[in-house]
């Protein structure tokens, strides 16, 4: 019998090794060809846009080179460190603005490979030791500068907006350009966007007391992931005693979708006090936030610590950097993106992550031709199943999207560690997790790490539910949940 059970778990061993192996294997084929239709789709997207728009914007495979913008913006790259763009708005005065080297460093998987090999040599001490002396004496700190974020802060400082909003790729119907607003005049080619995000609300009909939630939803998302699920099952004494507030990011939903945004950190965060803090004069708050948004919802109790009376963030992507990784984005990103075909979530989120110009065409095919999608959608479900979060997926674009997941997810990687420290230290902040045992998308091990980070965060690992259904087809239970944590939130605030 022993040795029966023996055998077995040898079969399931070899089983395994095996589908990893092939795994490996398809997975470096699928990605060396994908690597290649990138490389050639670029040309084509050239192409195409000089064609329809009569010029094109520099992509990210641009060459990189030293540039300086007329207005005085530069971005500098030290080696080994991170981006960031450098203002210079007098002779005294620097702002820094921190971009995902991700954006325009994502190197092939045969070029991993040479790299990989190289290091092994150097490991074996099989490279040349004069030739590693003279590199040794000869390192120095470089700078690098991508032309491709030149280009782009170009039109974002003098607001000479060069390409037409929407761009031919991206959708021009009434919902994906509702934050446009009409020209100054007939003969005024550019457009005047909206200076604040979409907000959807649920105000008590008395403005008596009560308190303040904002809600931040995660990547290609919207607001409709919570005032569709969560806000119509707040109980009635919920309903009268909280104020709650759903944004649209920046780039997401019905909110701006400006072509010149390079969706930092500080652009999300900066729309989110504007559209919502200081609109509504929002003093103190709790904050829900899911995903991607659970980076921005840390930030924002960094930057307001005294406000925010509690956290709580549904699968919150956290990849704790080991110690001696010079390069946290790009370890982010391989963490995020790991590019394998199997799983399916893996791969797709390789295909996000790494290749610009294929999502552009997922984009193109998908979000372009949304009311197509959503017709079909309606039609096979005879109108049974509410599409609301189709909405939320296909409202945005390309620009949005990819500069937001790199920008955010990845170009966050060195300050998520202290964000969670601060977190930890402002005892008045509640902080409760929420993940799905079953989710493909984030792991449930990043929550445990947030909790490493900050032991009194309570974790709550729900069973049977993934990165959506953690919510979504829960959301009663979810309701009731929130109101027991904002109930039983004693800290005290001014």
């Amino acid at each position: 019998m022993h040795m029966q059970m023996g055998v077995m778990g040898k079969a399931r061993s070899v089983a395994a090794t095996s589908g990893r192996i092939l795994n490996e294997a398809v997975s470096f084929v699928a990605f060396c060809v994908l690597d290649l239709v990138d490389f050639l789709l670029c040309f084509v997207f050239k192409a195409v846009d000089l064609w329809v728009e009569a010029e094109f914007r520099p992509c990210y495979c641009s060459s990189a080179k030293e540039a300086i913008t007329s207005s005085g913006k530069i971005l500098v790259s030290e080696q080994g460190g991170e981006s960031k763009i450098v203002s210079l708005l007098s002779s005294t005065k620097l702002q820094l603005e921190d971009i995902s080297d991700t954006l325009y460093s994502r190197p092939s998987l045969v070029s991993e490979v040479s790299r990989l090999t190289i290091n092994e040599l150097k490991r074996l001490k099989l490279e040349d030791p004069v030739l590693q002396s003279k590199r040794g004496n000869s390192r120095c700190s470089t700078f690098t500068v991508n032309t491709t974020i030149v280009e782009m802060l170009q039109g974002k400082i003098g607001r000479h907006l060069t390409h037409p909003i929407p761009r031919w790729s991206d959708c021009d119907c009434k919902l994906c350009t509702s934050w446009i607003s009409t020209p100054s005049s007939p003969h005024d080619n550019t457009t005047n966007a909206k200076a604040t995000l979409f907000v959807k609300s649920q105000c008590p009909i008395t403005d008596e007391g009560g308190e303040d939630v904002v809600f931040i939803h995660g990547f290609i998302s919207s607001s409709l992931f919570w005032s569709e699920t969560v806000f119509p099952n707040m109980s009635s004494a919920a309903k009268s005693c909280y104020r709650l507030f759903a944004v649209d990011l920046l780039g997401f939903g019905r909110s701006p979708k400006p072509s010149e945004s390079l969706y930092t950190l500080r652009e999300h965060l900066e729309m989110i006090e504007r559209s919502v803090l200081e609109a509504h004069k929002v003093k103190s708050f709790h904050i829900v936030a899911h995903s991607l948004g659970c980076i921005l919802a840390l930030a924002l109790a960094v930057k307001h610590p005294q406000s925010v009376k509690s956290l709580t963030l549904l699968a919150p992507p956290f990849y704790p950097v080991p110690k001696g990784e010079t390069q946290a984005t790009q370890y982010v990103m391989r963490k995020v993106a790991p590019r394998r075909v199997w799983p399916p979530m893996a791969f797709g989120a390789s295909l996000a992550c790494w290749y610009e110009h294929i999502t552009r065409v997922i984009c193109l095919l998908i979000c372009k031709n949304h009311r197509l999608w959503e017709f079909l959608a309606k039609l096979i479900t005879r109108n049974r199943v509410r599409t609301f979060l189709l909405e939320g997926f296909f409202c945005h674009t390309h620009n949005a999207a990819w500069h937001t997941l790199h920008n955010i997810i990845c170009g966050t990687a060195g300050k998520i560690g202290s964000y969670l420290e601060a977190v930890r230290e402002n005892r008045n902040c509640k902080v409760t997790i929420f993940h799905g045992k079953n989710d493909e998308v984030i792991p449930v091990e990043c929550s445990y790490e947030v909790q490493k980070r900050i032991p009194r965060a309570q974790v709550r690992v729900i069973d049977n539910k993934d990165h959506i259904t953690i919510v979504v087809g829960r959301q009663k239970a979810f309701a009731r949940e929130l109101e027991e944590i904002w109930g039983t939130t004693t800290t005290n605030h001014n």
